[in-house]
């Protein structure tokens, strides 16, 4: 290479590392090139928000969102953190919340205890979850996996005081989601509030609503398990609507769309777990499920619209309750929580309501055991309804008199005519002055009382763990006997007091029939049902066949002390002196009166059939 060459290369060399060095720009076109392309994204983004429509409640049920995105995209920052509890503590409830979620992972009920004497959790573990579902930059989000940031490590409240505590989930600087958790001295409520600030330029501008969602899978607290589920289900109060509930006996959902929804119950048999709007979720779903693992009761599920306004701040109060399904204490929280315990349809729930629970809770002001208040109630009830037990037995009397002039009509007329023969009957109770259902009209008016303690005991949480004798909880069967194996209709135990009360019923019914003269089917069928009963009551709560054990035994001695006032000499007397009385001197029932129109008619159609086979 000659210098000519080399010194133009050279040259060249100097030219473009020159060149390169002189045109480099500065940090501050750096900088403006960046916050440019910044923007452009930022303008990209929210195009592509408004022309997309998300929709959110399909959002729900997607996959949950890898924590790699999270970590960068919306609330980033919460992915991970720590799941340390916090504790909120007062005279009746220990509540755990985790960060994670910000949820209430546990709530135990102090002064309770399960079946077998544990801590009574009313829910805890991974199948308990409680978050908020929206869209944002095109991600689904949902704060049950998220963590937030709590304002204390733990709060103990004493029997005067109330308490707060916020647990804090952050987007950014001045855009954040909170939870406040409030709580008073000897109450089963935990206030929570969600607040947002700034939310609104978080969510996608369609976002309308904030899906709520809290599922809870709800353990064995009683003996008996299957009667545990029959007594557990969803409840809820839609508008001024009546409160209703889901399928007691199978799985079910349902949407909430006829109506705003004031509050919603996971209802176990003797304690619930409840959430009261303020100002009411605008719609909703609600689930229940029989779970088939061992041990547990019912799973719950429900999700729940709030309104969202699009405001720089807003606040949407809630109510927990959680605790005993007990009517005083539910009465005490409003909104009709109480009619969640099923005192039995009309008219039965009014006898319950007004009559027997009132008498129940003046006994047991008194202090004493629920085994002598059981029978204390008993006598009470007895004596309110020996009139109609003495005009029953009076009746029964005097049918029993009237029964060998019964058999010589039935030996003259025969079977074969049985409109003729019913038509002797009338006669001979009309000149006799007896009504037949005189003995079977005061029995069906105690027929609702009877019936309405079938609905009474099951649900009366003030007999749960109370124990009598050798029946350890009143409120549950007394499985005297173990059979190792499950029976048809009885299970896998037999109940003591169930057979004492089967064995009562019998002698009544003998006795009874004694008394009555019944003879044919009614007599048999009086034999059967109480064997049927057995098998149904088997399983009840022991306290309810104590009751019927206990009814059986003063009807037994209220019939003997009848007894001894009534003389069939004298009824026979009486029936004798009837029959002499004129015909116009007599009072026709209303039976009679529509018996005789009755045999009348039939009278009348057999003659029309007679004169057209002529």
């Amino acid at each position: 290479m000659d210098r000519n060459t080399f010194t133009g290369l050279f040259l060249i060399l100097i030219i473009l590392v020159g060149s390169t060095y002189l045109m480099q720009p500065s940090d501050e076109d750096i900088k403006r090139e960046k916050a440019k392309q910044t923007q452009d994204s930022i303008a990209r983004l929210t195009k592509n928000e408004s022309t997309q429509t998300i929709d959110t409640t399909q959002a729900i049920v997607k996959p949950p969102i890898d924590s790699t995105l999270l970590k960068s995209g919306p609330f980033g920052a919460a992915s991970s953190g720590s799941d340390e509890p916090v504790t909120l503590e007062n005279e009746f409830l220990k509540v755990k919340i985790s960060p994670k979620g910000g949820r209430i992972a546990s709530v135990e009920l102090k002064n309770f205890k399960t079946y077998d004497q544990q801590p009574l959790i009313m829910f805890e573990g991974e199948g308990n979850k409680f978050g908020l579902s929206f869209g944002s930059a095109g991600q689904n989000i949902n704060t049950n996996k998220l963590y937030f940031i709590p304002s204390a490590k733990s709060l103990s409240v004493s029997k005067t005081d109330s308490s707060s505590l916020t647990l804090r989930l952050t987007h950014s600087a001045g855009k954040y989601i909170d939870y406040v958790y409030s709580l008073k001295g000897e109450s089963y409520n935990v206030g929570l509030t969600i607040n947002t600030t700034g939310m609104q330029d978080v969510m996608v501008p369609t976002q309308q609503y904030i899906t709520l969602n809290w599922e809870s899978l709800l353990k064995q607290k009683e003996k008996d398990l299957p009667g545990e589920q029959k007594y557990s289900s969803a409840y809820y109060k839609q508008g001024d609507e009546s409160v209703d509930y889901l399928s007691l006996t199978e799985s079910e959902t349902k949407e909430l769309n006829e109506g705003k929804i004031k509050w919603f119950s996971f209802k176990q048999h003797f304690f619930s777990n409840v959430l009261i709007a303020q100002n009411s979720f605008d719609k909703g779903e609600l689930s229940v499920t029989t779970s088939p693992e061992l041990g547990t009761v019912k799973s719950f599920a429900a999700k729940m619209q709030i309104p969202f306004l699009r405001q720089e701040s807003s606040s949407f109060p809630m109510l927990f309750y959680f605790g005993p399904n007990q009517l005083n204490i539910l009465e005490k929280q409003g909104f009709d929580l109480e009619k969640q315990i099923d005192l039995g349809y009309w008219p039965l729930k009014y006898i319950n309501r007004w009559v027997v629970l009132p008498v129940f809770n003046f006994l047991e002001g008194f202090g004493w055991g629920y085994g002598l208040i059981i029978l204390i109630l008993t006598i009470l009830l007895k004596m309110v309804l020996l009139p109609l037990t003495y005009k029953s037995y009076l009746s029964m009397a005097k049918m029993r008199v009237l029964k060998p002039e019964m058999e010589e009509i039935k030996g003259k007329v025969g079977e074969d005519n049985p409109t003729l023969l019913q038509q002797e009957y009338l006669k001979l109770y009309k000149k006799a002055g007896v009504n037949p259902l005189g003995g079977c009209l005061p029995m069906l008016l105690q027929l609702p009382i009877i019936m309405a303690f079938f609905f009474f005991f099951p649900n009366l949480f003030e007999l749960r763990q109370q124990s009598f004798l050798w029946m350890e909880d009143l409120s549950t069967y007394d499985a005297f006997f173990f059979l190792g194996f499950n029976v048809p209709f009885l299970g896998n135990h037999i109940s003591l007091m169930c057979i004492l009360m089967t064995i009562s019923t019998l002698i009544y019914t003998y006795f009874n029939n004694q008394v009555s003269g019944a003879t044919g089917q009614m007599k048999y069928i009086g034999y059967i049902t109480p064997i049927i009963f057995f098998g149904v009551l088997n399983s009840f709560p022991s306290g309810l066949n104590y009751y019927y054990f206990l009814a059986n035994l003063m009807t037994f001695a209220q019939q003997y002390i009848i007894r001894m006032f009534v003389d069939d000499k004298k009824i026979h007397a009486q029936i004798e002196e009837n029959k002499k009385k004129p015909a116009s001197e007599k009072k026709k029932s209303g039976f009679q009166k529509r018996m005789e129109d009755y045999m009348r008619q039939q009278q009348a159609q057999a003659q029309k059939g007679s004169g057209k086979k002529k």
